[in-house]
């Protein structure tokens, strides 16, 4: 073997995709087939956030309490899967005093309606950003990772080899969410029938609503990395923005894993990483 081809297997041996975008442009979908296809382990930051609204919900503590929720952080422990096939989200509630704990699969709960609505205040908070950061960071940068959410192109992972930012028009993302949630399959890991379905008209003002939050809050704004790759998803199908990164990635030297295998949590991160 010379020196150039194993400097590309050096290359191929770790990286980091970054996928992010606004709801209801096929992000989940897409990442986490393309993390499948690659051999690769998938992320889901914006999971992360909902189980940390699921736990401020179970804990009656104000999603929009900014103080509150930050106070509350330190009896929050979050198992944060890597698996693109075995997405289990799992909450661990510390109880203030004695310190006794109880682990609940919060897979489906995360969602529902309920905590739909908290995430948006919950991912606003500085405090709950700063508190997932490192996490967020260090298992992006574990071994071959597809990671998506709304700031890993410019926050997370500003190093990522390849940065994809998913687009749709507002009419397209809200048919797709409408017909998400009339099918009870709001993500691939949603339980059916964990999201009542919404008229048209109430699923695009939600995501206008979203996406001015998202994109106006103080810390890590939705936006697109400066050498962001844009790819419009609007007239695409799933299979077809699978293929179109799948050719981005491998004009980086990102190709499938040479053994076939997919890659699970314990080959990423030596086991279920917990955030503490």
């Amino acid at each position: 073997m010379d020196a150039a081809t194993g400097a590309v297997r050096a290359t191929l041996s770790s990286f980091v995709i970054a996928i992010d975008g606004p709801s209801g442009t096929g992000k989940s979908t897409v990442a986490r087939t393309l993390a499948t296809r690659l051999g690769a382990g998938y992320l889901d930051t914006g999971a992360m956030y909902r189980i940390v609204a699921v736990a401020m919900l179970r804990a009656d503590v104000d999603p929009d309490d900014r103080v509150a929720v930050a106070d509350h952080l330190p009896f929050v422990q979050l198992d944060t899967p890597t698996d693109p096939q075995q997405q289990r989200h799992l909450l661990t509630t510390v109880l203030p005093g004695n310190g006794s704990s109880g682990t609940v699969d919060v897979t489906g709960e995360i969602r529902e309606r309920a905590a739909t609505t908290a995430v948006t205040p919950v991912s606003a908070n500085p405090a709950v950003r700063h508190w997932l950061l490192d996490r967020q960071q260090q298992l992006a940068h574990s071994g071959r990772m597809v990671v998506e959410g709304r700031d890993i192109g410019t926050v997370i992972a500003p190093d990522a080899q390849l940065k994809i930012y998913l687009t749709a028009d507002a009419a397209e993302r809200a048919r797709r969410r409408h017909a998400e949630q009339t099918s009870g399959d709001a993500t691939d890991s949603a339980l059916p029938g964990s999201i009542q379905p919404d008229g048209l008209a109430a699923v695009q003002a939600d995501l206008d609503r979203r996406d001015r939050v998202d994109s106006s809050r103080d810390t890590s704004p939705l936006r697109a990395a400066a050498d962001a790759v844009h790819v419009d998803t609007s007239t695409m199908t799933i299979q077809e923005v699978v293929e179109h990164l799948l050719e981005l990635a491998a004009a980086r030297g990102i190709r499938a894993d040479a053994t076939g295998r997919t890659i699970d949590t314990g080959d990423l991160t030596g086991g279920p990483e917990q955030v503490r």
